[in-house]
């Protein structure tokens, strides 16, 4: 009877942590992630864990100064596969004048399963950085299968400037390379802290 017990106990936390990974949908339409971002939840929950500690939980707050490195992220890869990583922030200047629009803050190409360190950097991780007194910004990470390895013709941008950063089009960019709904994502908040000077004199704003 004990053994049954506990049996059941370790079903039903296995059970709470994988209805814990799947994406709420209801999430991405509270946050108006849909429609300011996507048209589409995506399919699949990313996990995003920065060294700081911090996760990201589907419009949670993470400061910039928590997320100023580069995360650990996985999803349900599938062998063989090449998948593009995007974060963007759909907020930049403001989230009442998003004039600059899918601000992108990093982009990955042909990664290799779940291994980001395998894949072409397209635009070098710069972590959050929302500038004083404009409120909240979301930070989408957004996950495409390709449809195989790609060349991909984008100027390489570094982690030391904000060049051609600003409105990126990730529509465009998804119906160039025939990349499809986003396979996995995951998204965060962040509002204006001390770290984010030190972020803007590293890309030159």
């Amino acid at each position: 009877m004990n053994r049954l017990c506990l049996l059941l106990v370790v079903i039903s936390c296995v059970n709470s942590y994988v209805a814990g990974q799947e994406v709420s949908s209801q999430a991405y339409y509270d946050n108006e992630v849909i429609p300011d971002v996507l048209s589409v939840v995506p399919e699949g929950y990313l996990t995003v864990q920065y060294p700081s500690g911090a996760e990201v939980e589907e419009g949670n707050v993470v400061t910039p100064t928590q997320a100023k490195d580069i995360p650990t992220i996985t999803w349900d890869a599938a062998p063989g596969k090449f998948y593009t990583v995007i974060l963007a922030d759909p907020d930049a200047p403001t989230r009442a004048s998003p004039t600059s629009r899918n601000w992108l803050h990093w982009m990955v190409g042909n990664v290799r399963g779940p291994d980001v360190g395998s894949g072409e950097n397209l635009a070098e991780y710069i972590g959050s950085g929302p500038s004083e007194n404009s409120g909240f910004h979301r930070y989408v990470f957004l996950v495409y299968q390709q449809p195989g390895p790609l060349l991909f013709d984008e100027p390489r941008l570094t982690d030391r400037s904000a060049e051609n950063r600003a409105s990126f089009s990730i529509n465009d960019f998804v119906k160039k390379y025939d990349l499809g709904n986003p396979f996995a994502g995951n998204f965060f908040q962040a509002e204006y802290d001390d770290y984010v000077p030190i972020l803007y004199e590293q890309i030159g704003l």
